[in-house]
């Protein structure tokens, strides 16, 4: 073996089966937007999920976020993100049942994002309590950007 195929076989090796298990759910849920499959997605949120977006003004319910999709998934238009890095912890408490993460996306429309959220496990496997959506902004460019959202937000 390689040592590249060290390298691209170790990191499976090293996450525990809680942690696959939430990079599995994960990529199931791109997949499912990828695949403008509404049922799969939403699936793969708790009840009580929230979706937030990219804008300010996105914070979405499940119920709310299923009544922004539903159009876009109908249509075929689903949005595709490419997992780059993505980082999983385990709450080290009795249950093991809460997650968190980030992940570093790509995507044709936008380039570079960042999704955030809680993983919760339950009965079904586990399901998302919060996705977020952002834009890293490189230091570099973050003063001119902000000043670009605060003259925005004055209009």
């Amino acid at each position: 073996m390689t040592l590249l195929g060290l390298f691209l076989v170790t990191p499976a090796l090293a996450a525990s089966p809680d942690e696959a298990a939430v990079g599995q759910a994960l990529d199931a849920f791109h997949a499912a937007a990828a695949h403008s499959d509404y049922t799969a997605y939403f699936d793969r949120f708790t009840p009580d999920g929230v979706f937030i977006g990219t804008d300010a003004a996105e914070r979405w319910s499940v119920a709310e976020f299923k009544a922004y999709a539903k159009a876009s998934f109908a249509a075929g238009k689903g949005w595709i993100y490419h997992p780059r890095e993505r980082h999983v912890t385990i709450a080290p408490v009795a249950c093991k049942c809460v997650a968190w993460f980030d992940e570093l996306l790509d995507s044709k429309s936008y380039g570079m994002s960042r999704g955030t959220g809680v993983l919760v496990k339950g009965p079904h496997g586990w399901k998302i309590a919060q996705y977020a959506l952002t834009f890293p902004i490189p230091n570099d460019l973050a003063k001119d950007t902000t000043d670009r959202i605060k003259a925005y937000e004055k209009r």
